[in-house]
């Protein structure tokens, strides 16, 4: 895939790069279309995805200049779209992993928050400028209240637009690990190969239950109920799958036969 979303594929798990370094990899439409198509491409391909920035920035959030020149232009639908690829990320089967590289700033602190794990390099820094104009954190700021830290940290990075290392990310929980910069892709690559051996239905029911538990379910016995399920849900398709292949089997050896 070629444009400014890079896809590279290993055994099991892919990265994916956003590649506008001149701007801080900042989210134009092509890129915003770029994610989708290639979240779309990987899906029931790979169980992990690394997904990074090119040089000193992770993602800067959206270009403000092209919607700018949209909104001049009398277009609109920017911020949908930009919803529409954080979800996409939460509804795919696949395990998102952020390597967090540099600038992490509106849009991005959302993309880092919607992955399910996160590494930063001590070269990150995250934050929301929106208020230094006038704006609230539409997406930024749901992300990290949803990320579980407390509401005087949100409230800081909402509030103030100062930014936080990638130390502090760590120790607030916004980020799973910290390591050196020329760490952050190996550490990043070690996590998806180890995710990329498990079940794949296993993971992506995993995952939907992170999200449910506590964002819909809170109390202790539904919880626990539902996680009853959720392994249900997975042993029926482990089953289905194995008498699936028992069958075909049996159709190779009698090939008279139907299966």
């Amino acid at each position: 895939m070629s444009g400014p979303i890079l896809v590279t594929r290993h055994d099991g798990w892919a990265e994916i790069r956003i590649d506008r370094a001149a701007k801080r990899n900042a989210m134009d439409r092509a890129s915003r279309q770029g994610l989708l198509a290639a979240f779309e491409a990987l899906r029931g391909e790979v169980r992990a995805i690394v997904l990074t920035g090119t040089g000193t920035a992770f993602c800067a959030g959206m270009d403000l200049k092209e919607r700018e020149a949209d909104r001049a232009a009398g277009i609109e639908g920017a911020g949908d779209e930009w919803i529409a690829v954080n979800m996409a990320i939460r509804a795919h089967p696949a395990i998102f992993i952020a390597a967090v590289n540099g600038l992490a700033l509106g849009g991005g602190a959302t993309l880092l928050n919607v992955c399910d794990i996160a590494i930063a390099s001590t070269e990150a820094s995250i934050g929301c400028p929106e208020m230094g104009f006038a704006t609230y954190p539409g997406m930024a700021g749901p992300a990290i209240q949803l990320s579980g830290i407390s509401r005087k940290r949100a409230a800081w990075l909402v509030l103030t637009t100062n930014r936080v290392d990638g130390a502090t990310a760590e120790r607030w929980g916004l980020v799973t690990e910290v390591v050196a910069p020329d760490a952050l892709l190996p550490r990043a690559a070690e996590i998806a190969r180890q995710v990329a051996r498990f079940d794949a239905v296993a993971l992506e029911q995993s995952k939907k239950a992170l999200d449910r538990i506590p964002a819909f379910i809170t109390d202790w016995q539904e919880a626990m109920d539902h996680g009853q399920m959720v392994n249900l849900t997975i042993r029926a398709h482990t089953t289905a799958q194995a008498e699936g292949s028992a069958r075909f089997a049996a159709g190779i050896k009698n090939p008279g036969q139907g299966v």
